[in-house]
C-alpha cells in the first residue's frame, strides 16, 4: 500500500425485506403466500449487495377486521433500524387506501427506508418523483377497487330482483338455465336445519 493512501471504505450492504399480502379465496387460490415467500427470499438473496431480512406476510380474510399483523411488525422493525428497503409487488398490495399509503411512505422516508414497488409500477419512494407517481397510482387503484366493488354489489342486487342465481354454491339448490332448482339430496338437510331452528336450537347445536 502506498504511504499516506487510505484503504477504500467498504460499502454497507442494504438490509432488505419484502411484504406480501393476499386475499383469502382470491389471490391465495392462484398464488399462495408460501410461493411468494419463496420467490422474494430467492430474489433478495440473489443480490450480493443486499442482506436478507425476511418476508412479512398478511392474509386478508373477508368479513373480518384486517389487522395486518405482518405489516405492523414490518414497520416496527423499520423503526428499530432492522430494515433499509422493502420490496412489494404493487401499491394496492401494500396499502388499503391512499391516506394509509402516504402516511407509511412518509414515515419510512423519514427513517431512510426505501419502499420499492418493483414488479408492477417500478417505483422507488426515495427517488425524486417517487412519492408523486406513487400518489397518482394509489388514488387510481383505490378508485378502481371501489368501482369494482360497487359493480359487484349492483350485479348481486339485480340478480336477486330478477330471481337469477348469484352463486352456484348455495346448499340445497343448483343453478340451471339461469334459475335456482331444488337439489333433492341436499334439500332434505336444509329442511331439517330450518325445522331445528324453529324448535329453538342454536347454530352450534345444529352444526
Amino acid at each position: 500500500m502506498v504511504a499516506g493512501s487510505r484503504s477504500p471504505k467498504l460499502e454497507q450492504k442494504k438490509k432488505v425485506a419484502a411484504y406480501a399480502r393476499v386475499s383469502s379465496g382470491k389471490d391465495a387460490m392462484l398464488h399462495s403466500l408460501s410461493a411468494q415467500v419463496s420467490y422474494y427470499s430467492k430474489f433478495i438473496q440473489s443480490h450480493n449487495e443486499w442482506i436478507y431480512v425476511g418476508v412479512y406476510v398478511d392474509e386478508a380474510k373477508t368479513g373480518t377486521k384486517d389487522t395486518r399483523e405482518g405489516f405492523q411488525r414490518q414497520i416496527a422493525d423499520c423503526r428499530a433500524g432492522k430494515v433499509d428497503m422493502i420490496l412489494t409487488k404493487s401499491i394496492s398490495r401494500f396499502a388499503r387506501n391512499t391516506v394509509s399509503l402516504l402516511q407509511t411512505v412518509r414515515e419510512c422516508k423519514a427513517m431512510g427506508v426505501d419502499i420499492y414497488y418493483f414488479e408492477e409500477q417500478n417505483i422507488h419512494t426515495m427517488s425524486g418523483d417517487g412519492e408523486f407517481m406513487m400518489t397518482i397510482l394509489a388514488s387510481y387503484a383505490q378508485e378502481e377497487s371501489r368501482s369494482a366493488s360497487e359493480n359487484q354489489k349492483w350485479r348481486i342486487r339485480k340478480n336477486f330482483e330478477e330471481g337469477k342465481p348469484w352463486s352456484s354454491t348455495i346448499h340445497g339448490y343448483r343453478s340451471e338455465n339461469g334459475r335456482y332448482v331444488v337439489f333433492p339430496e341436499e334439500a332434505v338437510l336444509v329442511k331439517k336445519i330450518f325445522r331445528w331452528y324453529l324448535e329453538g336450537r342454536g347454530y352450534n347445536t345444529i352444526a
